[in-house]
């Protein structure tokens, strides 16, 4: 089954004032397996698909809270798991300049 779904970009972020699309999958195994979200507007970011790490999925997780847990990840992209190399190539850089700038 498949849902879509649109998220607002979350304030004091670069993607404040968009509206996002997204898709979300459900394996015949949910809610005991996290369902797939992919953007479906085009997302300059890290991280442009979404899965939970079945270790931290929980089965009372509601489409409610999955999609609030993407407006983290909007703000708090993990670029050690990206999807997109070339945005968390970039975001690593740029991490790594401005620690230098505090290192001076």
């Amino acid at each position: 089954m498949q849902w879509n779904a649109v998220i607002f970009g979350p304030e004091g972020t670069p993607f404040e004032d968009g509206t996002f699309k997204l898709a979300i999958e459900f394996s015949e195994e949910y809610p005991n397996k996290p369902p797939t979200v992919r953007f479906l507007s085009k997302m300059f970011h890290p991280s442009h698909m979404f899965r939970y790490p079945s270790e931290r999925w929980s089965p009372t997780f509601d489409v409610s809270s999955i999609l609030t847990s993407i407006q983290s990840l909007i703000d708090e992209p993990n670029p050690n798991s990206p999807a997109n190399s070339q945005v968390a190539h970039m975001r690593r850089v740029s991490a790594i300049v401005e620690q230098s700038w505090n290192d001076s």
